[in-house]
């Protein structure tokens, strides 16, 4: 397989007198991709520069770049957004590039402008080409003068309750971020001002538009790379059909289960929208297909896509490295290189699937996938393997400001179900402790049957939630998980105290009375009883349970015949991370006497699930509320959640106002009871 030449003057690509030479680039972007360009820089030589807010100032990308330049601020409108700013920082630091990255300003046109103006190299397209597919409404229209097909007519029509459903979309962003899907005509009016304040806040432009919205369509995506000689390469295409929330968390390519001549019409339909508008650089064209195959223009993103892994797997090319080549002149061969193999790639966020996407926020204790072969690369040697592309590191924390994915892990294997099994394993066995993430779900996503099928589409996972919703331990599991807790924590205690005794023997020589120990796993508790015996400790509870070898970090166990080894992570704050052969699960240890001092919360009370900003308060104190209206609105990680009523009644109390920032289990608001319900009223009131 062809890889990548090395900067400066490789056989398949010749230079013009135009050439340009990067030395410095500045990476105007942060987390995970700042850290993607900084490696391509660094294996090709260039120095780089990141720019930070505050809240990433130890961050790191920060760390690993040659140079720094601090934006002061936490919030995305003041720092990564500020075009102004990012512009006098690569002069600052005398850079002589910027690289966008993708998200925040990398398809904004103006941002290009700006850099070019100030006579620095814009690793991109044209300023023109992002601008005239920067507006949604705007490139539908080119395409379709380009004869590429396009879903929906006129974007200012009138719609009646025949065109439903449909899809509010923000005209200038993607990433799921002001989109709604709308079912009844009742509801276009609060999802249109829903989609346009939460585009506003993500990209700056609050246009939305609506078009047909295609139940269990399939999301199939096409990547180009074009130089500026007039040569565009076609890398073949990528299933982004399993989304949450309008934002893709499993990408492959190629494509399951499409046929010949629908990848050869997706491939040219790229080609010409590329071409259409002189299109430089790496981009990606993206389409639906509807049940009967017929494929329709959604939009292009002119800039490198968070799935370009994949392509760059199989195809054995640094997407990277060839922008940054291309901007310099460089010349694309007359034919890319023919894929090889299937690549797939899920997307882990910090938030949990059970609770309506919720966003997550803590230290991250441990972030460890065991079988990496490469981070940020191709896998190379073997040809195939597993690679970790990842924004944090352990001890880094997860906050509210920006977008929650903490790492990308993609599989590369000669088969469709090498590379899916490969990938499934490599998350079930990883470390990944200190928030709760969407694991499990991806976990349960690549090992079933349906999806092993190539049975995807955009409709799937919310049809499918609460089927691959539970963890990955059943509760049995646990059980074993939380005896090897409760040992290894015994056997650190008893340690701890032949040192301070200075006794040199170690256990009892009689047998101990049972001793019991309660851990909280999630939304349920699990129960230990053991003695010690000699030397050797005795589960009673759960039952069945045989110890086989116990230390203060790794237990073996057998269960059933089956030897079961768990490595085991204490913290003083009574948190334990149990890592076992079905997966990971986060314990907490139960005090055992309960504290007087607990309290619940008065009954009614909306809290904060979730660090963020009020971004909207729907009503007032002393009106009436149904249980589930939406209450206010707030705002993490560039999202906005519905904070709904929990009961009928009435809003007694708003104890927060918009644009205030709290902290997750705030108390915003508390709803009496309705005394007129009945419902409500013969509650026991115990």
């Amino acid at each position: 397989m062809p890889h990548d030449p090395p900067l400066g003057q490789p056989p398949s690509v010749t230079r013009t007198a135009t050439i340009r030479h990067l030395g410095r680039v500045l990476i105007a972007n942060r987390g995970e991709i700042a850290r993607r360009v900084i490696a391509t820089c660094r294996r090709l030589g260039i120095e780089t520069v990141a720019v930070c807010s505050d809240a990433d100032a130890s961050a790191p990308f920060v760390r690993e770049a040659d140079l720094a330049v601090g934006l002061p601020g936490d919030a995305a409108a003041d720092t990564y957004l500020r075009r102004d700013l990012i512009v006098a920082a690569a002069r600052q630091a005398s850079a002589d590039a910027v690289h966008p990255g993708y998200g925040f300003l990398s398809e904004n046109a103006d941002f290009a402008r700006a850099v070019t103006d100030a006579g620095l190299t814009w690793i991109g397209p044209e300023p023109d080409s992002i601008a005239a597919m920067g507006s949604k409404v705007r490139a539908k229209e080119l395409m379709r003068a380009a004869g590429v097909p396009v879903l929906g007519g006129d974007g200012d029509a009138v719609l009646d309750a025949s065109d439903y459903p449909v899809l509010v979309k923000a005209s200038a962003g993607g990433g799921g971020r002001g989109m709604r899907i709308v079912r009844e005509p009742a509801e276009l009016e609060s999802a249109l001002a829903a989609a346009r304040a939460e585009a506003e806040s993500a990209f700056g432009d609050p246009t939305v538009f609506v078009e047909p919205y295609l139940d269990r369509a399939r999301h199939v995506e096409v990547q180009v790379l074009a130089d500026r000689h007039g040569t565009c390469w076609v890398l073949g295409e990528r299933d982004c059909s399993i989304q949450r929330r309008h934002q893709k968390i499993v990408e492959e390519t190629p494509a399951p289960g499409i046929t010949d001549e629908l990848r050869a019409a997706l491939h040219s339909a790229a080609g010409d929208a590329a071409k259409a508008i002189g299109y430089v650089g790496a981009g990606t064209v993206e389409f639906l297909v509807d049940r009967s195959g017929r494929l329709y223009f959604l939009e292009m993103n002119t800039r490198l896509q968070v799935e370009h892994p994949v392509t760059e797997c199989v195809t054995g090319l640094d997407l990277v490295g060839w922008q940054l080549r291309i901007a310099e002149g460089a010349r694309l061969a007359p034919e890319p290189p023919t894929p090889q193999g299937h690549a797939i790639e899920v997307r882990l966020y910090a938030e949990d699937p059970t609770d309506d996407w919720r966003p997550q926020t803590g230290v991250i204790r441990a972030l460890d996938v065991p079988g990496v072969d490469v981070r940020f690369g191709v896998p190379v040697g073997t040809g195939h393997g597993l690679r970790l592309d990842l924004g944090v590191e352990a001890g880094d924390s997860i906050g509210v400001h920006y977008d929650p994915m903490l790492a990308k892990l993609i599989a590369w294997a000669p088969t469709r179900a090498e590379a899916t099994r490969r990938l499934a394993s490599g998350l079930r066995r990883a470390r990944i402790h200190g928030v709760t993430t969407n694991r499990d779900l991806l976990v349960r996503i690549l090992t079933d049957s349906e999806f092993a099928a190539g049975g995807v589409h955009t409709g799937l996972l919310a049809e499918r939630l609460a089927e691959w919703s539970p963890p990955l331990l059943d509760q049995d599991q646990r059980a074993r998980a939380a005896v090897a807790a409760a040992l290894a924590q015994a056997t650190a205690a008893q340690a701890a105290a032949r040192v301070q005794s200075r006794i040199p023997s170690g256990w009892r020589a009689l047998a101990s009375q049972p001793r019991r120990v309660r851990f909280g796993a999630g939304d349920t508790d699990v129960a230990v009883a053991y003695s010690t015996d000699r030397d050797r400790f005795v589960v009673h509870e759960p039952t069945g349970v045989v110890v086989h070898d116990v230390g203060p970090d790794r237990v073996t166990l057998t269960h059933e015949g089956v030897r079961e080894t768990y490595s085991v992570a204490s913290y003083p704050d009574g948190l334990v991370d149990v890592d076992g052969p079905h997966g990971s699960v986060t314990l907490t240890r139960r005090p055992r006497f309960a504290d007087p001092a607990d309290q619940g919360t008065t009954p009614g009370s909306l809290l904060a699930p979730m660090p963020g900003v009020v971004a909207r308060i729907h009503v007032e104190p002393g009106e009436q509320v149904a249980a589930g209206a939406p209450v206010m609105t707030l705002e993490a990680m560039k999202m906005q959640h519905e904070i709904r009523a929990p009961i009928d009644g009435v809003l007694a109390e708003i104890s927060t106002r918009q644009g205030a920032q709290v902290d997750s289990g705030t108390i915003l608001a508390v709803v009496d009871p309705d005394p007129d319900n009945s419902a409500v009223a013969q509650e026991d009131p115990t």
